[in-house]
Order: structure tokens, then sequence, then C-alpha cells
């Protein structure tokens, strides 16, 4: 199977998850297309770790497919697995052993064929190549990530799915941990878990919202970093039909009214808009008393969303998902 005549990497169809009366996913389904960088947000308990459990093929759903480049994570389990790199939140490593003796015993058990030069691809991927020889135990934080993440690239998978690679790190390393990820993923599809709002904005292609075991928001960055576009327009006298006269001006998605004087409108962002805007307001006499810009961040849009789910669900507890029953 070649992957060019794969049209999803990682793919999520209808997945539930449940724990005795616990339903932590919840008819998940999202794809991840060949090249993608994906980011993977939600609160604690929403649902985030379980479903990735499940892409990784570290326990089944209780119904729906999960499939990795093609190859079903239960039938063919060690086919999709040999497609997939996975860094847990909690990174498996021996402090005992060395950097690089940690890495030749990982591809020993992948059975890879020339162990050590895939040994020094990673190490220089992940610039590690200095500490080779060092053992894990007296790395810092951010060095072990790196060997974490190194030890996912091992066997040059198509797909990496991060489960909070920067967590617990301090500025330094996220910012380095966050290059080595967005220099990796050129090449593959990541999927990338992360309460680091700033960290999606800055290397992914796209957010997906999961929120109570169930799918929010699904937008690619683009459209959250170029639309969004706010207006707040403060007027001394608006007619009763300002909302409706501003909705047919080009360029506005949306108006809501905020308070008796004020309107909020949805922009696509150009001067064009906010210049037609104006002049609708003073040639409706209207009284233009106020104009400012706001951009609808992904802070914002988050937020949102959570308020959204909270509304519609009790906020889930916030300990982490509990672990599949032996």
């Amino acid at each position: 199977m070649n992957e060019s005549d794969i049209p999803f990497m990682i793919e999520a169809d209808s997945l539930t998850k449940q724990y005795g009366g616990h339903t932590a996913v919840s008819n998940l389904t999202f794809s991840c297309e060949p090249g993608e960088i994906v980011g993977f947000l939600g609160p604690n308990g929403a649902g985030k770790t379980t479903t990735m459990r499940i892409l990784t093929g570290y326990m089944p759903p209780t119904s729906g497919d999960a499939y990795i480049a093609g190859f079903h994570t239960v039938n063919e389990s060690m086919q999709a697995r040999q497609k997939l790199g996975y860094l847990p939140e909690t990174v498996p490593l021996y402090p005992e052993m060395s950097v690089e003796g940690y890495l030749h015993f990982i591809g020993q058990v992948r059975r890879l064929e020339n162990v050590w030069d895939r040994v020094d691809d990673v190490l220089e991927a992940v610039d590690l190549l200095d500490r080779a020889e060092s053992f894990i135990g007296s790395l810092s934080k951010g060095m072990r990530q790196r060997v974490g993440i190194a030890q996912a690239l091992l066997h040059d998978p198509d797909v990496l799915i991060l489960d909070e690679p920067t967590i617990g790190l301090d500025p330094a390393q996220i910012v380095e941990i966050r290059q080595i990820i967005a220099d990796v993923g050129r090449q593959r599809t990541v999927l990338l878990s992360t309460h680091i709002l700033a960290e999606v904005e800055q290397i992914c292609s796209r957010v997906i919202m999961i929120m109570n075991g169930r799918i929010y928001a699904d937008l690619p960055m683009s459209q959250i970093k170029q639309g969004g576009n706010q207006l707040t327009l403060q007027l001394a006298q608006p007619s009763e039909q300002a909302a409706d006269i501003l909705q047919g001006v080009a360029g506005v998605t949306a108006v809501s009214t905020t308070t008796p004087n004020q309107l909020l409108l949805s922009v696509d962002g150009r001067d064009e808009t906010r210049v037609a805007v104006a002049e609708t307001a003073v040639n409706q006499g209207w009284g233009l008393l106020e104009l400012s810009t706001h951009r609808l961040s992904l802070e914002t849009l988050f937020l949102e969303k959570l308020k959204e789910a909270q509304s519609i669900t009790p906020e889930p507890d916030e300990s982490e998902e509990p672990m599949e029953a032996m």
C-alpha cells in the first residue's frame, strides 16, 4: 500500500469508549491527511488521552473503528504500529541506560535493519549526537523529551502521535522541542495533544477541539488566523433597522446587538469592509462614536467552545481518564 493511495493517515470513525458507566469518548469521528500537523485540544478529562490510546492500539474502542495509514488498529495492529510513532505523556525511558544504548535496544525490539545508522539519524534529528553516550538519568527533562521523540522516530514512521510533548519544560526547552516537532512534521502526519495554545498556533495547520468526549470544533489554522475578525460599533442614535442594514454591507457575515447603542459585527478582515461599515453609520445618521477591531484568537475560540460544552453537559472530572481494566 503506497502512501499516495491513502486518503487519510489517521482516521477515527465513530469511536466510543466506555469505562463502566462513564463514557470517555462518544461517537468521535475525524481524519488527518498526509502532511498535516493537527493540534488536539481539550480540557483535562475531555477524552484526548483515551482517543490517542485507541489510535495507537494501546486499547480497543468500545465501538467504532480507528485506522493508521489505512490499517485497522485492532484487526491489523502490527501493520498499523509499523507506520506509527508514539510519544506518551510519561515517556518510557530507562534512566540507567545510555541514550544510544536505549535507542539501539528500541531498534532491536522493532527488528530494524541497520539499527546504528538509524540511531545516528534520529540523534541528529533531535540534536542529541553530543549526548549519545550520556546516561538518560543524568539528562534534563527537556533532553529526555528529545530522547522520547527520537524513539518515536526511530523506525521512520509516517504518523506521529505526541501526547503533551512539552509538559513540564522551561520556556527555552519548549521552544527547542517545538522546533523539532515542526521539523520532523514536514514529512509526516502529526497529531499533537497540548494545553499550550501558542504551540498550536505556531506549528499546527489545523486544530480539533474535544470536550466531554465530543468534537466541538475542527478548523484549519488559516481560517482562525485570517478570519474571525470582529468590529465593535458604538453609535449615538442607531435606528431599529441598524443591524439589518449593516448585515447587508459587503464583507459583514454576522451582526449582533450587545447593548442598545453597541453592535458586534463579524467581518472578513478587509480594510474596505471597515470603511464601508463606517460610511454606512455616517450616511444613516446614527452618530458614529467608536469603531474598534478585534481578532477572534484561538484562546477566545477555545473558551467559547468550552463554555458551550459546559452548558450542555456537566463539567467532567478533572482527573485523567481511567485506565482500561486488565
